[in-house]
Parts: structure tokens; sequence; C-alpha cells
């Protein structure tokens, strides 16, 4: 982690409730004896981001109770149901009193994505207008980073369950794409059938 202006947040959303796996919170699926999330959370700390914010949503207090997330500021949306637009926007505003000049955004139900990853793209920072993503075969994806510069515009587009993508589409000559296809699996624990990626 660095300090002052050159501190890159790490944002974990963690919010949804499973819906295509039963009503299972995705952040309480277990991964290695552990929470999903806990997981998720430590790959942002080992990929060298802070400060660290978490934000729940389905089950958020059996989520604080089961998971160790010391360290981390959780933030619970409770407008989870809503999709991933509403969490994305909490915790951006979660992170607006912070010193942090760009939150590196990651998602809990991607378990292929490990530190390496979230530290190269968390290296493309410049300045608070930086945007940046992993790319998998030159395919955009996650970790995605934002420069505090544009989290308002974020904030404003994410909606539903698109996050920002609007934002990135709109922006996308200004994205440096880091090639992570090496490094990590960009894969999505959304069905029955992708449980079979957890530990």
């Amino acid at each position: 982690m660095t300090t002052g202006e050159t501190q890159v947040a790490g944002l974990l959303l963690a919010a949804g409730g499973g819906r295509r796996l039963g009503g299972r919170p995705k952040a309480l699926l277990p991964h290695h004896g552990r929470p999903l999330v806990e997981h998720a959370a430590q790959v942002l700390r080992a990929g060298g981001c802070g400060p660290l914010h978490v934000v729940l949503g389905a089950a958020s207090d059996t989520v604080r109770e089961r998971a160790r997330l010391d360290g981390f500021t959780t933030v619970v949306n409770p407008d989870w149901a809503e999709g991933m637009g509403s969490s994305l926007r909490a915790g951006l505003a979660s992170l607006a009193g912070t010193d942090a000049a760009a939150a590196l955004v990651l998602l809990v139900d991607q378990p292929g994505i490990g530190a390496a990853a979230v530290a190269r793209v968390r290296a493309a920072y410049r300045s608070p207008a930086t945007l940046a993503a992993a790319a998998y075969d030159g395919e955009r994806g996650h970790p995605v980073l934002f420069g505090r510069e544009h989290w308002a515009g974020i904030a404003a587009s994410a909606t539903g369950d698109r996050g920002a993508r609007a934002y990135l589409k709109e922006h996308g000559g200004s994205v440096e794409l880091v090639e992570c296809g090496d490094v990590a699996e960009a894969f999505d624990i959304d069905t029955e059938a992708d449980l079979g990626h957890l530990e």
C-alpha cells in the first residue's frame, strides 16, 4: 500500500443474493474452508490495495459474523437486490471520505482472480484520471481501476447489474487494458455447475 494521494483503495462487491444458486449469498460460499468473501478480501490486501472496503448486502449480519474481515470497512447496501450498480454506488460513496486517489474493484464471485492480477492492474495507476481494467486475451474483465475523477460519473451511470459497463464503454479510448490471462482466470460463480470451481 502506498500513502497519501497515491492510495489505491480496494473495493470488494460482495452483496449478491445468489439467485441462481438457490438464494445462497455468494459471500458465504465456502472456499478453502472459509467464506468466499474472506478469500476475495485477502486478495485485495495481498495485491497491495488500501484502504479496503467491502460492500455487503444479502445476509450481511451473517457474513459479518462468519467472515474474518479485520482491517476492512464493511458497507451494507440496503438496495443490494437492485443489482451490482447499487453496490458500486455504495462502495464509491464509502470511499469518498478517504484519501484514496483510485478504487480497484473486485467481484466476490471470481475466485480465479488472485493477488497477482490485482497488483498488475493496481500498477496501472498514473493519476486520479486513470481508468484501467484487467484483460483476458484482449477482452476487458475484472478487476477494474477507477481514478477518483471518474467516481461521480460512474456512480451516476451505475444501474441494475451493469455496474460501470456503460461508463467504461463510453470512455473506452481512455481505458488501459492490462493483460492478466497468464496469472488469472476470469470465471464467475453464478450457477450450481460453477460451484465446482470452489475448493
